[in-house]
């Protein structure tokens, strides 16, 4: 049974602390498990780049024979088991030109998986990648949504099955980043590729006076600030220069309709309606006489109504079916979002003694959001659009019940929500993971501590589409392994919720953040912040925090007294990557 170096990293990873789940397929299989389960048909695949192989090499192993495919000279075919030498080359035997055939078919089929299109050019010179394998794409974003809870990330007592099964065929980034702990920044930096304060949304709101706000939040509940009841008028008169702004920005929305895709847009979008965003089908007005904010009407969907309440997303999947043209899916429920009003039957199962009812209700949440991802991607397999679409998994930011933060005495500060989850840039802040299935083209497996950002979504998604992301984009193409490979640290902001700036956007800085390897610092800023929201950071005072992830990834232990060179390293990057005052 052949055994490649790719069996280690699941061989070993369980006993560093990293998440491993046997149960989902794996790039490499634990070595352990290979003994109990008995000789399987395995291959074993090797790509070569050297001084003596100018042109790739490629080869091959079923255990028995092995073909190496060379990309000018004649191939080479050996039985190791009567030549383990290698003495006796078998290509041109008559009698193996199946084999031949099959093993060369099988080293194609492996290029495909790993995106590599030069190597499969040089495979078969003829080798295009044709107009019509442009994939459907089909981009699920959950909403306030902690990295730790669904079923495949390891949590013990929620049920996700149905982002496990997408995790099965994906692959997996389990740290994947935001760019911001806010939704609408967060989903500003996926559609474009940039970072806040590269768009300009920074924050949800323009900000008011501080007076002004005071008597706009007078008498309102926390749910009508959140639904941008009352002083509606005086948000959108304030905000329509900031979507302008942004709607100058290339987003891969309007990459893709501008070449022949269909775009249908449901559940969040702050940015006016769906055609402002580029969206060609949606749900959402944006009209702020009708109570347009953040979503207004494409809100109701997984949600409302009853047992209909994906029939917008299947309705057009259904169009661009009939049409014959290749669609994009946004699909952005108000889930597990507040309000936390979840089917009873839901709630019943998560609600039991010692759990206190915000978490049984956000644990109801989750697996409620799971459920419409179920019906989503039943939907394409229903309609036989599984194998030629492209499926995108992540959350805009995190979350986590105040009461899971009980014993932190900041956290009277606020209630809504627990302190360094939402709105922060701890991990229950800003982490997430992402996943991407695209079955023949995207090897499942885990990316095994590879950091993913979501400003990898844009050039990852053209790539995947055969066309050309803008050159000023930061982040990389997610399906190479060779740009994974590459990629060290990872960036992000967190600035105030409120009180937007146009113009100045660091006016309202309140971190920025840095993740290379195992390492994370916090560096903290001061900008202004007039609303109540302020509380949710006024209480972090240190200039700067560092943590070990691999050691401490709940970030209980602040490092950065202990390891002052590391900060300094790590503090001249983020200074690199965005100056701030000058610096």
């Amino acid at each position: 049974m052949p055994v490649p170096p790719v069996d280690l990293p699941p061989t070993f990873v369980p006993n560093f602390g990293l998440y491993h789940d046997p149960e989902h397929a794996r790039p490499g299989k634990a070595l352990p498990d290979l003994l109990e389960e008995g000789p399987p048909q395995r291959y074993v695949f090797s790509e070569y780049h050297a001084l003596h192989f100018p042109n790739a090499v490629f080869m091959i192993c079923d255990g028995r024979y092995k073909y190496i495919h060379y990309h000018k000279d004649p191939p080479e075919l050996y039985d190791l088991e009567a030549d383990p030498y290698e003495m006796n080359n078998l290509a041109d035997d008559p009698k193996h030109a199946e084999l031949l055939k099959s093993l060369k078919a099988q080293v194609t089929e492996w290029c495909k998986t790993q995106d590599d299109v030069e190597a499969l050019k040089k495979l078969d010179p003829n080798f295009a990648p044709a107009a019509e394998q442009q994939p459907n794409i089909v981009f699920i974003l959950s909403d306030d949504q902690a990295w730790t809870d669904y079923g495949f990330m390891g949590h013990k007592d929620i049920k996700t099955p149905h982002l496990d099964k997408l995790a099965s065929r994906s692959l997996v980034f389990e740290r994947g980043y935001v760019a911001s702990p806010l939704c609408r920044p967060s989903l500003a930096s996926i559609a474009t590729g940039l970072y806040p304060f590269q768009h300009g949304i920074t924050g949800n709101d323009v900000g008011n006076p501080a007076k002004k706000r005071a008597a706009l939040d007078k008498g309102r509940t926390p749910l009508d600030t959140e639904l941008g009841v009352n002083g509606g008028k005086d948000r959108a008169t304030l905000d329509a220069p900031m979507k302008a702004a942004f709607h100058k920005h290339p987003s891969f929305i309007k990459m893709l309709t501008s070449n022949g895709y269909l775009a249908h847009q449901s559940g969040k979008w702050w940015e006016g309606s769906y055609k402002d965003g580029g969206f060609t089908h949606g749900m959402t007005h944006g009209d702020p006489k009708r109570g347009g904010r953040h979503g207004d009407v494409g809100l109701k969907i997984g949600r409302y109504p009853k047992g209909k309440s994906m029939k917008p997303v299947t309705d057009f999947i259904d169009l661009a079916t009939k049409e014959k043209k290749p669609f994009m899916l946004w699909y952005a429920p108000f889930l597990p979002h507040t309000p936390h009003n979840p089917p009873k039957r839901l709630l019943e199962k998560y609600t039991k003694p010692g759990r206190a009812g915000d978490v049984a209700k956000y644990y109801a949440m989750c697996e409620w959001f799971d459920e419409t991802c179920g019906q989503l991607l039943g939907y394409l397999d229903k309609k036989n659009l599984t194998e030629n679409t492209m499926v995108i998994y992540i959350c805009d930011n995190g979350w986590a019940a105040a009461s899971t933060n009980a014993s932190d005495p900041n956290q009277k500060l606020w209630k809504g929500f627990a302190l360094r989850s939402k709105g922060s840039p701890y991990e229950n802040g800003i982490r997430t993971p992402i996943m991407i299935s695209w079955p023949g083209h995207v090897q499942p497996g885990s990316s095994l501590g590879v950091p993913a950002h979501a400003i990898d979504i844009f050039p990852t998604i053209a790539a995947a589409a055969g066309l050309k992301a803008p050159e000023n984009l930061q982040g990389i193409n997610l399906l190479n392994a060779e740009a994974r490979r590459k990629r060290r640290p990872v960036f992000g902001v967190t600035n105030s919720i409120q009180d937007m700036t146009p113009g100045d956007s660091n006016s309202t800085l309140q971190y920025l953040w840095c993740v290379e390897d195992n390492w994370k610092l916090l560096v903290r800023h001061g900008g202004k912040d007039t609303t109540r929201y302020k509380n949710l950071h006024i209480w972090d005072t240190a200039p700067v925090r560092l943590y070990n992830l691999k050691n401490d990834p709940h970030e209980k232990k602040d490092l950065a007294g202990a390891n002052p060179d590391v900060v300094k390293r790590m503090r001249r990057k983020i200074e690199a990557w965005h100056p701030v005052d000058g610096k």
